[in-house]
């Protein structure tokens, strides 16, 4: 079985943790048990499961890069508005 990564299941709900992680003890016994076939089915549900996860990491990214471009834009204009300062005093 494939576990996701720590930042998707740390973006999980409770909810979502907890069935995710009696998937993934379905899917390790199935796959002790040679059960490859309906090991499978079962790592397919849990994309499908930690899709939300994926989602809300990506938003996250998002929001980091809308902050970024922000702050960079403000520290931009305040360095404009330094330089116009220093050339009325000239």
């Amino acid at each position: 079985m494939r576990h996701c990564s720590v930042q998707v299941r740390g973006l999980l709900t409770r909810d979502e943790l907890d069935r995710y992680n009696a998937l993934m003890e379905v899917g390790s016994y199935l796959e002790s048990q040679n059960r490859h076939d309906l090991a499978y089915t079962v790592q397919k549900e849990v994309d499908r499961l930690i899709e939300p996860g994926i989602e809300r990491l990506k938003e996250k990214g998002r929001q980091r890069d809308r902050d970024t471009e922000e702050y960079l834009n403000a520290k931009r204009l305040a360095a404009e508005a330094g330089l116009e300062d220093d050339e009325d005093e000239d």
